[in-house]
């Protein structure tokens, strides 16, 4: 039976940007969500996968990216610079907490995010031990895969076709190692039956396949 899950309100780097930590007393590892344009901390989509992962004994932490009035400017919406800078910010903070700072941190980025995911993980590879995109952009990102040395997940919906596309061409870019899997019959936010419970069980297994201490649990 897993642990009870222990939730705290967090605040996250200079912007004192708003968060939520969840962590079961028996974590293997930490998932930070890195949402894309137009979510949020409180998404429905990614409070239902932070529930699929805490059930993969996986602690996991959900932040705004950006400020209210940041999150209103296009310009910072897409400035991928700017929210891998917001998510190594946040890897730090991990770092600093000494209840979280033996555990793997593996980023779980959705559209845009994910481009600033990958671009966090190849900036800072000490960090990340893992990486899983969903419905991502990595057409955002392009310079940064090479960089990128953390196994990573691309998960893309079969009717997505253009992300499809890019996260193809990605997939050839990326040197470390990596798989993709098509969800059949989703759409970009999985919204179909059954795509997005598809999707956060791929993440789930990825996640704890990648960010398991060499521990043994009782």
């Amino acid at each position: 039976m897993m642990a009870a899950l222990q939730r705290e309100p967090v605040r996250l780097g200079t912007r004192a940007l708003p968060g939520e930590l969840i962590a079961p007393g028996d974590a293997l590892g930490l998932v930070m969500f890195v949402h894309g344009s137009g979510s949020s901390r409180d998404s429905p989509r990614n409070q239902f996968v932070a529930g699929v992962l805490n059930d993969h004994h996986l602690a996991t932490l959900l932040f705004d990216l950006l400020t209210e009035s940041e999150a209103d400017n296009v310009d910072r919406v897409f400035d991928i610079d700017l929210l891998a800078t917001r998510v190594a910010e946040a890897l730090v903070w991990v770092g600093q907490r000494a209840d979280l700072a033996g555990l793997p941190v593996g980023l779980f980025g959705a559209s845009t995010g994910a481009a600033a995911a990958l671009s966090a993980a190849a900036r800072l590879p000490g960090l990340v031990a893992c990486v899983v995109s969903r419905g991502g952009r990595p057409d955002l990102a392009w310079r940064q895969l090479p960089k990128v040395n953390a196994p990573t997940l691309l998960i893309v919906g079969s009717k997505d076709r253009g992300v499809l596309d890019l996260n193809r061409s990605a997939l050839a870019l990326l040197n470390c190692k990596k798989r993709l899997e098509v969800v059949p019959g989703a759409t970009h936010l999985f919204e179909e039956p059954g795509a997005l419970d598809a999707a956060a069980q791929l993440a789930g297994d990825w996640f704890e396949q990648h960010l398991a201490r060499r521990v043994d649990r009782p």
